[in-house]
């Protein structure tokens, strides 16, 4: 099976990717976006590897990868009626919502800023770069995972 590369947002004051090494693994729950929801249920595959960014923060930032260790299944905040992500027209038999589970690949030595990035020709077409992109699981292609790396691990 082909690997895919994408790029998952996560806002630091939430789950930093220092939190990610601490815990070794986590459900990447809370996504309440039906474009990224059906990517992560229907293309986010296991072996797949990650970008974790770090989003509203100055500078934003692609900060180190991570590994989808589970495909794609229910996000269980949203049954919780304590969640934040609770979703009262959710039900077990048919949940509106999905999620995988991650673990940490490696935290760059240094991140690499989305205003560097721009200045990046291997990433000229990249999702996160075109102008309303905003999602917060985004699709990347090969020789820009493979550039990003590069620029983190100087």
């Amino acid at each position: 099976m082909k690997k895919n590369y994408w790029l998952f947002k996560s806002e630091p004051d939430v789950y930093p990717i220092e939190q990610l090494a601490k815990d070794g693994s986590t459900f990447w729950d809370g996504i309440r976006n039906y474009q990224a929801r059906n990517t992560l249920r229907d293309d986010v595959q296991v072996g797949d590897e990650v970008l974790y960014y770090h989003s509203r923060i100055a500078p934003m930032a692609a900060v180190g990868t991570a590994r989808v260790v589970r495909a794609g299944s229910p996000d269980p905040t949203q049954f919780d009626k304590k969640s934040k992500y609770y979703d009262e027209k959710a039900s077990e038999e048919e949940p509106r919502w999905y999620g995988v589970d991650i673990e940490l690949g490696e935290i760059f030595a240094r991140p690499v800023t989305l205003a560097e990035m721009r200045e990046m020709k291997a990433l000229a077409d990249m999702v996160l770069l075109q102008k309303g992109s905003r999602l917060s699981i985004q699709p990347v292609r090969k020789k820009e995972w493979t550039a990003i790396l590069k620029a983190g691990r100087k």
